[in-house]
């Protein structure tokens, strides 16, 4: 709306009309959408080579929320939101039950193979985060580096990541209420007549969502404040059980040490690499860190090591005090002290790990906001969920849109069913992300040559297809050779080729990723790999999920983000009031 100097006026934020939701010219009337159906193949053509760049996503885009985000963070909050965001429903569930199905006490092993490939994966997404310092976190990438449809498929990815993730630590934070009140086994939820996986109905999971979504809502500093006492007083507990776990360890716990075999080691490192999930919450918050070229990689880097040596000492702990067979797969360290004798010892457990599964509720409602709001700032979602709040400086709407989302499904799914498809879509991005990666240093508009950019994808396909074809081989002859001695020498040679023959067209400004392309190109094998040891059922899951979104994209996000791209859509509902970076700054200072 036009004030009487001709200025944007601000319209308030609580607002709720069609043209919020559908300001593109595509969708101002039925014949409009109709005529845009038709161009749908054309559309798609234009978005499929269609690719954003730095400044744009740190600038005009940034402006569709209408308020900035405040830039308050530091490294030290940065390192607790990590360890808020990743300690939780992982190692206090996921181990328990893999243990106890797939990798027997060598689920230290899949820990180290999993933090591996998560490792490799923060170094990708710290040099991004690092350059790009926006709220959409690998959306935001991929755009620039991979297209807007590439970017699609992350961002379809990564909003199912983040429901399913809140889901699943719902879930989890009612089964360890339950071992608190040491009460039945799914005695606190609504059995029902359901399909089996979806007839134990979970209320509580609900409100917990809900509780730590409206702590996320009212302020990222305070939110701060409050992970760090959450966090601190977790990590007491987590030395507590480090410590007296292996007092009551019994070496002969440890044999067999594989009764599964190497494949239940990597099929468990495939579930577990969910405890490792939280680190890219961290990447959407660089948009309100004060100085993310020093504090991103300080936070992200430095307490993923110390996670990751943490996960592993927890896995071999418990495997130490209890025969792998009598792991319990709900409450595995609570009724683990229990029958070392330390009964008490499993109410302070329980009472730690729904400490840490608040915390990573807490800080995924942060961070899933955060990529809503900046898919919604390109508009492939309505871009009333781009809208940053005036005063509280939060994405209340894309908040609530998440929120209600995750606790729809935390209501009635189990969480076996949700870990293993969340670890497909988890392990996929990353494996984006680490092809992006390569894009970003190997090619440039304007400066690459057609020649080297036809070697670029020649060696990328050849990486990415022995890669496949590794993880293929150990799913159908796990004990053969054959298939290693060719893929494993192809993915060298696509590696070598990429180092040798394809010059970098861009050096990192400040922090980069070392020992490229081998690092990226171990990051896009790792995670294929560990995708190809999860079971078939979570790839139809995965698979029928990327159809319905396909779907959705076809009818309404292609034609959205192209009137976007090309300035087809009402503008008068933005507000001039971001301010640029150095602006920020240096009013700060």
């Amino acid at each position: 709306m036009e004030g009487s100097n001709g200025d944007i006026q601000a319209r308030s934020y609580w607002r709720w009309s069609k043209d919020d939701f559908f300001p593109e010219e595509s969708f101002k009337s039925w014949p409009a959408y109709i005529s845009a159906l038709g161009q749908t193949h054309r559309r798609f053509r234009d978005r499929l080579v269609g690719r954003s760049d730095d400044a744009t996503e740190l600038g005009e885009v940034r402006k569709q929320s209408e308020n900035e985000m405040k830039r308050c963070l530091t490294w030290w909050d940065l390192t607790w939101f990590s360890f808020g965001s990743v300690i939780g429903a992982g190692i206090f569930v996921l181990t328990g039950q893999e243990a106890h199905e797939h990798a027997g006490p060598a689920i230290v092993l899949s820990y180290i193979a999993s933090g591996i490939s998560a490792m490799l994966s923060v170094f990708c997404y710290t040099e991004f985060a690092v350059e790009i310092p926006v709220a959409g976190g690998s959306f935001a990438y991929l755009r620039v580096e991979l297209g807007d449809f590439a970017a699609f498929i992350a961002a379809a990815n990564l909003i199912l990541e983040c429901i399913i993730g809140s889901a699943a630590v719902g879930r989890a934070w009612t089964s360890y209420l339950t071992t608190l009140l040491n009460q039945p086994r799914n005695s606190l939820r609504i059995h029902t007549h359901l399909t089996d996986g979806y007839n134990l109905l979970d209320p509580i999971a609900v409100v917990v969502i809900f509780a730590t979504a409206t702590i996320a809502m009212i302020s990222i500093k305070r939110t701060s404040y409050f992970n760090w006492i959450a966090s601190a007083v977790h990590t007491l507990v987590i030395a507590f059980i480090i410590v007296a776990g292996f007092a009551h360890a019994k070496p002969s716990n440890l044999k067999p040490f594989l009764p599964f075999g190497a494949q239940g080691v990597f099929r468990a490192a495939a579930i577990v690499y969910f405890a490792y999930g939280g680190f890219d919450n961290i990447a959407t918050m660089a948009e309100e860190t004060r100085n993310p070229s020093r504090d991103i990689p300080l936070g992200l880097l430095g307490s993923m090591t110390i996670i990751t040596a943490i996960y592993c000492l927890m896995a071999l702990a418990l495997s130490m005090m209890q025969k792998y067979t009598e792991i319990d797969p709900d409450a595995a360290y609570s009724v683990a002290f229990k029958n070392v004798g330390m009964q008490w010892a499993q109410y302070l457990v329980a009472l730690g790990a729904l400490k840490g599964m608040t915390t990573v509720l807490l800080v995924g409602a942060l961070g899933q906001a955060r990529y809503a709001t900046h898919i919604a700032r390109s508009h492939i979602i309505p871009p009333i969920f781009a809208l940053v709040h005036p005063k509280t400086g939060t994405p209340i709407y894309a908040t609530l849109l998440m929120t209600i989302s995750s606790a729809c499904i935390a209501f009635f799914s189990s969480l076996d069913i949700l870990a293993s498809l969340l670890s497909v879509s988890t392990l996929f991005i990353f494996m984006m992300m680490a092809t992006a990666l390569l894009v970003r240093r190997y090619y440039r508009r304007g400066v690459t040559t057609p020649a080297n950019l036809l070697k670029l994808v020649s060696f990328l396909l050849l990486i990415i297809a022995s890669s496949m074809g590794i993880s293929a081989y150990w799913g159908l002859r796990p004990h053969g050779w054959i298939g290693y001695a060719i893929m494993i020498p192809l993915w060298m040679a696509g590696t070598l080729g990429l180092q040798l023959f394809v010059p970098q067209c861009r050096t990192p400004k400040v922090w980069g990723v070392p020992f490229v392309p081998w690092l990226p190109s171990l990051s896009i094998a790792t995670n294929l790999f560990l995708m190809g040891s999860l079971g078939s059922t979570a790839f139809l899951r995965f698979g029928i999920c990327s159809a319905i979104m396909l779907v959705y994209y076809l009818l309404f996000g292609l034609h959205a983000t192209y009137d976007m791209a090309h300035g087809r859509y009402e503008r008068t509902n933005l507000v001039e009031t971001v301010k640029t970076t150095t602006e920020k700054v240096g009013e700060e200072a």
